[in-house]
């Protein structure tokens, strides 16, 4: 399957990657920007089996019932809870503490349609598990994914969320509208 997979991403689709993923780290959150099309979950999909890595998402805990939740677990899709007042950062921290291995890819702006701030669970997310943040840009106009080095979040979260967005500055998605 990761040969099939390494043929479409590279040759049949000319898709290239750029850094690498943090192969040697069992758990970190991965924000994946930007999100603007419901083939960025496809494109997600196929870079985990071109990798070959596990890499996990969240997931309201109803796509996870019958008669697709083994699709959805299968892809690496974890349940979560969203129906009543909880708390889905500590869920998520607490799927983060039960797991020996969890690489939770999210997008911070939380929908595919354009956001003019993104949400800043991930954040907390990372910093309450006490994980690194990698960032993942799904470069449509370059047909590029980029990785980024791992980084702990730090006291500092404004600055943190200006470094996170730069990174992405430029990167244009599926439906066409480029981070400034």
């Amino acid at each position: 399957m990761q040969k099939l997979s390494h043929f479409i991403y590279f040759k049949l689709l000319g898709w290239t990657m750029e850094g690498e993923f943090p192969s040697h780290l069992n758990k970190f959150v991965l924000i994946v920007v930007p999100h603007t099309s419901w083939w960025d979950f496809l494109l997600g999909l196929l870079v985990r089996k071109v990798l070959n890595e596990e890499i996990n998402y969240i997931g309201k805990k109803s796509l996870f019932d019958s008669p697709f939740g083994w699709f959805f677990r299968w892809t690496g899709g974890a349940p979560i809870d969203r129906s009543k007042s909880n708390d889905t950062v500590s869920a998520i921290v607490n799927i983060f503490s039960q797991r020996e291995k969890f690489r939770l890819a999210l997008s911070p702006e939380g929908t595919r349609k354009k956001v003019e701030k993104w949400k800043t669970g991930f954040y907390h997310i990372a910093k309450q598990a006490n994980v690194p943040i990698v960032m993942v840009a799904f470069d449509y106009g370059k047909k590029e994914v980029r990785f980024s080095e791992p980084q702990m979040p730090t006291e500092h979260r404004e600055v943190d969320m200006e470094q996170y967005t730069a990174y992405f500055k430029g990167v244009k998605g599926k439906v066409d509208r480029a981070i400034t």
